[in-house]
């Protein structure tokens, strides 16, 4: 593929609800361009964007894939994002290296949860966008409904480009509402001139006039001709749209089919036309010697600088760093810079990727996206030169709140499983894990169950290690509200030296919830010598890793050894350690034990109408409420303190209860008493799993 400036490069993410038709389109704009020499499709696993085995299997996108084409003198460099919410930072990895987007909404579906998502990304990344209704040859296709919903949800930056021009129920055409003319299809999807039908005359006036008030808006100049009732030129119009796309003030609403690549050569046109290249976004970066501002701005008569937006670790491909180059040349034999680690990265081939297929370049320049192999470079990394050593923010993804617990079902395969892990990890930036050494627990992290799910399975297909996923113990705590005095007396006699050990303590509560326990001694007159006080506390350290009522870890607990007697053969610092275990025992079961559950602070966006059901739900979960505020865009937000035990499954149950568009975030905040029955609960289950 040929070298292309910033100023021929459109970097454009497809975005929308899942299985709208993204991955279809840009194996159309693929096919169109000579990219390939024909379509695949989604159903038969063929498609460019689709390489990898899960997405194969489940017939939709689970990572973002680039398809650059060319289209006349214009790269394009498609970033296919996935649909569903769990593979959110897929799309939010695709947002960051965009500087523009096309909405697809499937006029069979019509405006989905996902297609306000992808606004929502659009707006969150300030990126131009174009809507681009697809599935237009259906029965069931209905353009103007989608229009009409846009418009009630997002007002007059709605501005259809074009109108359906169908005979027989058949999508055959379309009316150019910029340029007032019919088109026609012919059977590969190119179009000739036609006639406007009759009844498109209604529906085109009144697009047509929103059209040229948003026209008029953009310039005085403009705006004094539209009241004077002066027409506006092809070449006004055309300049007037282009900037207010660009800013974001319209949003165009193209149609089309990607099936029969119907509207994409038109699609693509727009995209050229309509669409900033690289150079309309800032970014800045700190030189890493002098502390000062550098601005990149993807000019490329600067220093070269680039920044890492998403890993491929594949092992049948290997490992891919995905790169933009945000200012100066990059060649294919250059020697880098890693701001960070402060080395010295020789590169030996430069690629672009489209899907899976490496395809090598002699340079990338500024505004392009390529990719290099088989470096040490993770995603949001940074990449200049020495001379210049520039580094990037890294980005901000979605946190993962859906926990599970993993087990590796083979011995021995445990270093496999955390291998295989670190290099989904690399890929996945919002996969997690973590060693829960206290309730003796491997957890996974994620945005929902479905991912994890794709997880298992990539990991037994790609690395052939088997783990399997089950709810996650509640970091429940022990404590006592008593306070009790007892004595620990450890004797033993084995031929001959014995053991001998004996201890009088008081237990209480120390109310210190953050500190396990605290230890003193207030012994007089040597009943126990003060060599065996370290024995006594390290019973009691190793006493309250387990407590006595269910397993769960200790805390808030003050011990006092007050008295006791030893042996001055048999005693040892062992014999004093057991006799601090046996009183441990005995008294914390003697001083009102608890059980203490973690309690989290939940906050929940919703739209307005869901406020009921899920304020409703919370209760049920045994939340509080703690404040309902209302948000700019019309949604709420609850707050609310609830135990942890009761979000497991919350986001699938969350998408339920509101159409998939409820959000929520968790923090800890604090351990309380449980609940009596909670209690019995847990400690009947803890006496169950003992007998098993």
């Amino acid at each position: 593929m040929d070298t292309f400036k910033y100023e021929k490069i459109r970097n454009v993410a497809l975005l929308g609800h899942g299985s709208c038709g993204k991955t279809t389109l840009a194996e159309a704009m693929a096919y169109l361009t000579g990219a390939v020499d024909r379509q695949g499709r989604v159903e038969d696993g063929n498609t460019i964007s689709d390489f990898d085995k899960e997405e194969q299997k489940r017939k939709f996108s689970i990572g973002t894939s680039v398809v650059p084409v060319v289209w006349e003198d214009t790269k394009i460099n498609i970033l296919d994002t996935p649909g569903y919410f769990d593979f959110v930072g897929e799309v939010e990895e695709a947002a960051e290296a965009a500087d523009a987007a096309v909405i697809v909404i499937s006029a069979k579906a019509g405006v989905q949860v996902g297609t306000r998502k992808a606004w929502d990304i659009c707006e969150k990344y300030k990126l131009p966008r174009m809507f681009f209704v697809t599935d237009m040859d259906d029965d069931n296709a209905s353009f103007r409904n989608v229009v009409e919903t846009l418009e009630e949800i997002y007002g007059k930056k709605i501005a259809p480009f074009q109108l359906p021009v169908r005979e027989g129920g058949k999508f055959v055409g379309f009316v150019n509402v910029v340029k007032m003319a019919g088109r026609r299809f012919n059977d590969d999807g190119t179009y000739i001139d036609g006639d406007i039908p009759d009844y498109s005359m209604e529906y085109l006036e009144t697009y047509r006039g929103s059209l040229l008030e948003a026209v008029a808006e953009s310039s005085e100049d403009l705006m004094t001709k539209y009241f004077d009732g002066v027409e506006f030129t092809q070449a006004e119009i055309s300049t007037a749209l282009r900037e207010s796309v660009g800013n974001g003030d319209i949003v165009p609403v193209l149609m089309g089919s990607g099936i029969d690549a119907k509207g994409v050569r038109l699609l693509m046109q727009e995209i050229v036309t309509y669409f900033p290249a690289p150079n309309r976004k800032i970014v800045t970066g700190i030189n890493r010697v002098t502390g000062d501002s550098f601005h990149a701005d993807f000019d490329e008569n600067k220093p070269f600088t680039a920044k890492v937006w998403k890993t491929i670790a594949d092992p049948f491909i290997g490992k891919f760093s995905l790169i933009k180059v945000c200012s100066g040349v990059l060649k294919n034999d250059a020697t880098v810079w890693d701001p960070c680690k402060e080395e010295e990265i020789k590169l030996s081939r430069l690629y672009m990727m489209r899907g899976n297929k490496q395809i090598e370049v002699t340079e990338l320049h500024a505004g392009d996206i390529g990719a290099l192999g088989k470096l040490d470079l993770d995603t949001g990394d940074s990449i200049s030169t020495k001379a210049v050593p520039v580094e990037f923010d890294r980005p901000e993804f979605s946190e993962p709140y859906t926990c599970m617990r993993y087990i590796t079902k083979n011995k021995g395969d445990d270093d496999k499983v955390m291998s295989s892990l670190d290099k989904l990890m690399s890929e996945d930036v919002t996969l997690r894990t973590k060693n829960d050494a206290e309730n003796h627990q491997a957890l996974i992290y994620g945005i929902g169950e479905q991912q994890l799910e794709v997880v298992v399975s990539k990991m037994l297909d790609r690395y052939k290690v088997a783990i399997e996923l089950a709810e996650p113990k509640i970091p429940y705590k022990e404590t006592i509200k008593g306070k009790v005095e007892v004595q620990g007396k450890f004797k033993k006699q084995t031929g001959g030296h014995g053991q001998y050990g004996d201890v009088h303590m008081i237990f209480e509560s120390s109310g210190d919830l953050d500190r396990p326990y605290i230890f003193e001694e207030k012994v007089f007159g040597g009943a126990v010598p003060k060599n065996f006080f370290p024995a006594v506390e390290k019973g009691i350290a190793e006493s309250v890793q387990a407590g006595p009522l269910a397993g769960y870890p200790v805390v808030g607990l003050k011990a006092t050894l007050t008295d006791g007697s030893y042996h001055p053969v048999d005693s040892s610092e062992y014999s004093f350690k057991q006799a601090a275990i046996l009183a441990f025992k005995d008294g914390f079961m003697k001083a009102m034990p608890i059980l203490l559950e973690p309690i989290v602070t939940l906050k929940v966006v919703i739209p307005d109408s869901y406020t009921g059901d899920v304020m409703g739900d919370l209760n049920k979960r045994r939340g509080r409420v703690n404040g309902m505020e209302t948000l700019h865009d019309g949604r709420t937000e609850i707050t609310d303190e609830i135990p942890l035990a009761n979000l497991t499954g919350y986001s699938t149950l969350l998408r339920s209860m509101t159409g998939g568009i409820g959000e929520y975030s968790y923090s800890f905040s604090h351990y309380e008493a449980a609940p009596a029955d909670v209690q019995a609960k847990i400690v009947e289950a803890a006496e169950a799993a003992k007998d098993n």
